[in-house]
């Protein structure tokens, strides 16, 4: 996806370097760290929850307008690491994806639902592939 494949992370001394689409456009993902692109990461809670603070804490970002957050659907660990993490950072709100099909409208008030239990605004709502 965005013609990145094949590009790799590289360190400075602020941190992770993302991997650049545009100039204005920085991408992290862990597909970059992977040797075969093919591979299945099979990790726990744990691990993925340390890799999402990585991304979040260890990623030189610079100065940003806005940060996106692709996460999996419902409200799983991974959703309270990403709070944690950006709680200091006063985020403005979450804008939730979903798709037009029964069982990801249930997901989709899940995720309404965990927001406003952990205090994180909605901003919106996206129907993708509609």
């Amino acid at each position: 996806m965005l013609g990145l494949e094949g590009q790799e992370i590289h360190q400075s001394n602020l941190g992770w370097s993302p991997v650049y689409v545009e100039s204005n456009l920085g991408v992290m993902s862990i597909g970059f760290m992977l040797p075969n692109p093919d591979e299945a990461v099979i990790w726990r809670g744990p691990r993925k929850n340390g890799l999402i603070k990585q991304f979040l804490k260890d990623v030189y970002w610079g100065e940003l307008d806005f940060l996106i957050v692709d996460a999996p659907p419902g409200t799983s660990d991974e959703h309270i690491s990403i709070v944690q993490c950006l709680d200091a950072a006063n985020v403005d709100g979450a804008i939730i994806v979903t798709t037009p099909q029964q069982v990801s409208l249930i997901d989709v008030k899940k995720e309404v639902n965990f927001c406003k239990k952990v205090g994180v605004k909605v901003l919106g709502v996206v129907e993708n592939m509609s």
